[in-house]
């Protein structure tokens, strides 16, 4: 199986399987002398962790990581760095009984159909397990990212679950880490627990939609045309498990918008540049403005489900199924931390392919 990396100077390998002995990343192009430890990545592996509450799978896993190469006294060596987590609570027994049928919703069919071959305990390679290796690399690029761009700030939160959005006027950066959905708004994360648990105890699950915003990215990383700012961040969102969706700024609802609504008017300040509105989230023709980096992601229902499903078995009988084991009900929960981790390697990316063909913006303005 090919294809199991993404970036194009800071490039990430991630290698593994749900029900494997572990998985990880191998990252390549991290620069060197960057001060990193494994506490330093455990952080983000915490936030991304199964079993912290009762909205997630209950699967057990610490989630620890080992650094395997890459670093010296506590500092990059420009080599590659070789990022391992171990998998500790597998429970295989519980997918003996799909190892012929195909889960409705998952990729065990299309896996099936290309290789003649699959991991049925857990979906394998296909399984969001695999996004804890993307959540590790993710925590080696934010120190590296301080290094190069001191101010950069990246934060996700989920917006909405089902057809229950966050009010705007509640949103306050602060309650984000104190509630189990990431969110901003304190009441939704209220409203959005009654509403996950009836789900939850229902065997039924829903979908999300997780917004990531960049803070402090300078003016001028990206590229026109075939190496957008905003390309890559959506083929690295859409690349996330159980993605169907990306926006960058005001997205789809762009579509309503006349053209003076829609267009950003621009003022001179006392720093360079400042603007109205951020519609484009941050990212016209490519190139970063230097507002915040707004990305968008919808995220679908977890297809694991205890529902009874319709479905056929690799001989092509048809047949009915219920998926057992553990699962989240909101799978969006647990995909903030990775809409993280995936921001962050894409902006030291770009901002490692900016200072290699650039070093510092040529045009001045005022």
């Amino acid at each position: 199986m090919s294809m199991n990396s993404f970036g194009h100077l800071f490039r990430v390998t991630t290698w593994g399987e749900s029900h494997g002995p572990a998985l990880g990343a191998t990252v390549d192009g991290c620069p060197p002398g960057v001060a990193i430890d494994e506490g330093m990545i455990q952080h983000w592996l915490d936030k991304r962790k199964p079993g912290q509450n009762k909205f997630t799978t209950q699967r057990r896993e610490a989630d620890e990581v080992k650094i395997m190469s890459g670093v010296f006294e506590g500092q990059t060596t420009g080599t590659p760095v070789q990022l391992m987590i171990e998998n500790t609570d597998q429970r295989s027994k519980d997918y003996g009984d799909i190892m012929d049928k195909f889960r409705p919703g998952h990729a065990d069919i299309t896996y099936w159909q290309k290789y003649g071959i699959r991991d049925y305990r857990g979906g394998g390679r296909s399984s969001a397990r695999e996004t804890a290796a993307r959540v590790a690399a993710g925590g080696l690029a934010r120190e590296a990212i301080k290094q190069i761009a001191p101010n950069v700030q990246i934060i996700g939160y989920m917006s909405q679950i089902g057809p229950h959005k966050i009010d705007r006027e509640n949103f306050d950066w602060s309650q984000i880490e104190q509630n189990p959905f990431w969110t901003p708004d304190a009441q939704a994360a209220e409203d959005w627990a009654a509403y996950l648990d009836d789900l939850r105890k229902s065997g039924n699950s829903v979908g999300a939609v997780v917004e990531v915003v960049a803070r402090g990215v300078p003016a001028g990383i990206g590229a026109p045309v075939y190496a957008k700012l905003d390309t890559d961040l959506a083929a690295a969102m859409m690349s996330i498990n159980a993605v169907k969706g990306v926006e960058i700024g005001e997205g789809m609802a762009a579509a309503e918008l006349t053209g003076d609504a829609n267009a950003d008017e621009i003022f001179m300040g006392q720093n360079g540049p400042q603007y109205s509105s951020n519609h484009a989230g941050g990212i016209l023709g490519g190139i970063s403005t230097g507002q915040d980096v707004v990305v968008r992601f919808a995220v679908k229902p977890t297809s694991s489900i205890l529902t009874t499903r319709k479905t056929i078995t690799k001989s092509g009988e048809e047949t009915e199924i219920i998926t057992k084991g553990r699962h989240d009900p909101c799978v969006g929960i647990r995909a903030v931390p990775v809409g993280e981790a995936m921001m962050a390697c894409v902006i030291l990316d770009h901002l490692l392919l900016h200072r290699g063909q650039i070093g510092e913006n040529r045009g001045q303005i005022g």
